[in-house]
């Protein structure tokens, strides 16, 4: 007889079990209402299938729908897995690729056998989706050998499976899930059958082109988004979420509020109006006020260095598919032969200002009553970002950060990330975010560095978050596993919009690799040189896309003081012109950005064109207020007005317009 298995359960006890016993048989043993409920277990801390044998003593866990964030991956992955065998049913000889869950959702890529799909297929999909959901199918884990999985994926005609499972490495478990007559090679975990999900909480959305592997060389395919979730209660929201976002889309209240624009001649790169330029600079002499004050520095670095700084830094080496190069000549003027000689040494357009702060720090000799050194810079930078990964102003090519380095002795390490911590809190405060959670994004497996320097640092983070009084629940505190930098691990600050979308923004770094590569140093008090740590920070991230955020938080409705346009006079009879113009300039004379509106238009109308331009405040005057020297102030949104001698009017929006750190 085989030696039972130990199952330990997190109330502390243990269950002994024959092999072959699967959580299931566990949840099953405890009780019907805990055997219904369960979806998937923990073993060992994986998520797996609920339906998978124990291999050996392990913990256990038991996944329900309350622990919603395993349970929606679970989802999101098995609706992927269902349309999928949808597609291949409704159109045979489509090919399968990859499926994978997202944010708030899943995407299938297909290569189709007669033409690409379109968004008139999805209805057809959708309902064969809920027919094979109704079927209730067992989703079965099966292991195969490498040669049998290549050739049945050849034999079916799977020509982008075969691909795949032929350069997996060496040694891996290939594993295939079955449901019905469908099968997709997949690492897994699933829900034991398609009848665990719901049938009305999952939509597809809409179809794009992808090409295969990513690859613009490669074959284009079909991909297919939806989305999903545990209910249609959360669907619903989801979908509700969606049109509201739509109508918060930054590209389309931009438009309407002639901030900026975007065009082929720049792909990545924005062209800013005079009204997103005045937003753009309240915002950065905001930031630069904030840094001022809390003793940073501000410098100004070159665009263009030389490729063996990056080789010397490391990037060159891990970043360089992102950076955009540059040949040391002078371009062939003549008509004949090649523009470029092939044979120039090599720049680069800088795609971080980190290499060029410790250039500036190695120069002169630095003391450690010197640290710690606050180096800011709004650089300019540039990544080159594929075409189709662009968004608006949210993800360019072109971009300015609000980017900081701060160089410090270890001694000074927690209080520096400590006092950072607070003044992201006051900023994102002040511009309308109260709710942002903290992530600390951990060692990816390619890095430089030795494992003592990672503990180390990533120790340190933890201890500052927790100095800070911050590593906790309401911050929504999570480490991350293998997503810190290829140098240093990393804070991130994820804030909550108004719709309860989450961005991350802001990030600190605590790297001590940097300053060993580029020989960034200072003399110690017992008179040896000793490495500083290098703090790399933003708080903002970059001011593109925290612009971007910003039209999509506030619906353009931006405070008074960040407003592009701040007050518009507007005159409902030609007799009041003349005290429009007076109430405009006593306005900019207070520093209230203000316009005068004299169309020979209905009142209406005005209020209508300076509401869909998101004006904070229109100030109505007729003969009545020229008369009496009143104004009637309208506000964006509301229906009713204030009147108001002039010289109040003005105090009050010049209270509302003072920037929130001179209040």
């Amino acid at each position: 007889m085989s030696a039972m298995l130990k199952i330990s359960l997190p109330d502390g006890s243990v269950r002994e079990v024959a092999p072959g016993t699967t959580p299931a048989d566990i949840a099953a043993a405890i009780g019907p209402g805990l055997a219904k409920a369960a979806i998937a277990a923990r073993v060992d801390g994986e998520l797996r299938d609920i339906m998978r044998p124990f291999e050996g003593d392990a913990t256990l866990a038991l996944v329900t729908a309350r622990d919603e964030k395993d349970a929606l991956e679970l989802a999101r992955h098995d609706y992927a897995h269902v349309l999928a065998e949808a597609v291949q049913n409704l159109f045979p000889g489509t090919q399968i690729t990859f499926g994978p869950s997202t944010d708030d959702g899943f995407y299938y890529d297909f290569a189709p056998k007669d033409r690409q799909f379109t968004d008139e297929d999805l209805p057809a999909i959708e309902a064969e989706m809920r027919a094979i959901i109704g079927r209730d199918e067992a989703l079965v884990r099966e292991v195969w050998q490498r040669d049998d999985l290549i050739a049945l994926w050849k034999q079916q005609g799977e020509s982008f499976k075969a691909e795949w499972a032929g350069e997996l490495p060496e040694g891996e478990e290939l594993t295939v899930y079955r449901a019905g007559k469908f099968l997709d090679m997949c690492r897994g975990p699933h829900l034991a059958s398609t009848g665990k999900l719901d049938p009305q909480a999952f939509k597809l959305t809409r179809v794009s082109g992808a090409y295969w592997r990513g690859d613009q060389k490669n074959a284009m395919l079909s991909r297919i988004y939806g989305t999903g979730w545990l209910n249609k209660k959360q669907l619903d929201q989801h979908l509700i979420r969606l049109e509201e976002a739509a109508k918060r889309d930054h590209r389309k209240i931009g438009q309407e509020m002639d901030l900026f624009h975007l065009q082929s001649e720049a792909q990545g790169s924005v062209f800013w109006h005079p009204k997103g330029f005045i937003l753009w600079r309240q915002l950065e002499a905001y930031m630069r006020r904030r840094l001022d004050a809390a003793g940073y520095r501000e410098v100004k670095t070159p665009q263009l260095m030389d490729a063996r700084q990056w080789e010397q830094s490391g990037h060159w080496g891990k970043y360089r598919e992102n950076m955009f190069v540059v040949p040391d000549e002078i371009p062939n003027a003549e008509e004949e032969g090649p523009i470029l000689s092939g044979e120039s040494e090599l720049m680069a357009l800088k795609p971080m200002n980190c290499p060029a702060h410790i250039l500036i720090f190695r120069q002169g000799i630095k003391s450690y009553r010197d640290l710690p050194i606050r180096m800011a810079e709004f650089g300019c930078c540039h990544r080159n970002e594929p075409h189709g990964a662009l968004h608006g102003i949210m993800r360019v090519r072109q971009f300015t950060q609000d980017d900081a380095h701060i160089f410090v002795r270890e001694d000074q390490l927690i209080d520096e990330i400590r006092d950072f911590c607070d003044l992201l809190d006051s900023v994102y405060r002040d511009l309308g975010f109260d709710t942002y959670a903290i992530k600390l994004a951990l060692r990816p497996e390619k890095r430089f560095g030795t494992d003592a320097m990672w503990d180390w640092s990533e120790q340190t983070l933890r201890e500052a978050v927790a100095a800070s009084g911050r590593a906790t629940e309401e911050f929504g505190w999570e480490e991350l596993p293998g997503e810190g930098a290829f140098y240093a691990p990393k804070l991130e600050f994820h804030l909550t919009d108004a719709i309860g979308r989450t961005w991350q923004v802001g990030t600190i770094q605590s790297d001590t690799v940097l300053p060993e590569r580029l020989d960034a140093s200072y003399v110690g008090e017992d008179g040896e040189k000793h490495r500083p740590v290098m703090l790399h920070r933003a708080i903002l991230g970059t001011f593109e896309r925290f612009i971007g955020i910003l039209i999509e938080h506030h619906a353009g409705r931006f405070p008074l003081w960040l407003a592009p346009v701040q007050a518009v006079a507007a005159t409902i009879v030609s007799d009041a012109d003349d005290y429009a113009e007076d109430v405009v300039a006593k306005l900019r004379a207070a520093g209230i950005r203000a316009e005068s509106d004299l169309r020979n238009e209905k009142i209406n109308y005005k209020v209508r064109e300076h509401s869909l331009a998101k004006v904070p405040a229109l100030l109505v005057v007729g003969k009545r207020e020229a008369d009496e020297g009143t104004v009637a102030i309208r506000r964006l949104g509301s229906e009713g007005q204030q009147i108001l001698p002039l010289d109040e009017a003005i105090a009050m929006l010049k209270a509302e317009a003072t920037p929130p750190d001179l209040r």
